[in-house]
């Protein structure tokens, strides 16, 4: 998992800070948001060809990382 987490980078200069893919300037919020809207990996990569599979692999990888928490609070309606 380390070598996928290692594509995701954040940099002041890069999209302010949000972390991106491997600084292409790709912020994982928006392949998530693609994701999520369900389109698959082939339609994502093909219309964005900078991207690779193990780049939407990494987003994933990521995002779990981010909800591993001890407390989950409820989202406000």
């Amino acid at each position: 998992m380390s070598s996928l987490l290692s594509r995701i980078t954040i940099d002041a200069d890069i999209c302010h800070g949000k972390p991106v893919i491997r600084g292409l300037r790709y912020p994982v919020e928006m392949l998530l948001e693609l994701l999520s809207s369900g389109m698959s990996h082939d339609d994502i990569l093909a219309d964005y060809p900078d991207l690779e599979r193990e780049d939407l692999l990494a987003t994933y990888a990521y995002a779990r990382l981010l909800v591993q928490t001890k407390r989950v609070l409820p989202l406000p309606v």
